[in-house]
């Protein structure tokens, strides 16, 4: 059982935390949107101070999971290419996809969401 200090701790942490920049994208689709083009710079801004960027892709849950991890990956990868292009080392990205596991809004098997299609990019030091 971890000691009450470190708990406290570990919640003023989760407080302190910045909330991660989101993208979000049409349904079926990788393609990053003009209007998503401040969430990358301000992303781009954060890794030039040295910060890693973990991006996460979700889907909605039309279709079948393994199609929804796939298209999660390939929203994932096409903000990390957005990213490099503005500058930002590959090696400070990580990309990752969760299909429609982890989603923003609860709904039921089928239903679009849009902000379930997202990447969250997460800025770590």
């Amino acid at each position: 059982m971890p000691s009450p200090m470190l708990l406290l701790f570990a919640a003023a942490q989760a407080a302190t935390a910045p909330a991660p920049l989101m993208i979000f994208f049409d349904s079926g689709k990788s393609e990053i949107r003009r209007e998503w083009e401040p969430v990358l710079d301000e992303a781009a801004k954060a890794a030039s101070g040295g910060a890693r960027l973990l991006l996460v892709g979700h889907t909605d849950r039309p279709g079948s999971a393994a199609g929804n991890r796939r298209m999660s990956l390939a929203r994932a990868k096409a903000v990390a290419a957005a990213l490099e292009a503005r500058g930002v080392a590959a090696s400070a990205i990580e990309a990752t996809g969760e299909g429609e596991d982890n989603p923003y809004i609860t709904t039921a098997d089928g239903v679009r969401e849009i902000q379930n299609r997202r990447v969250d990019i997460r800025v770590a030091p």
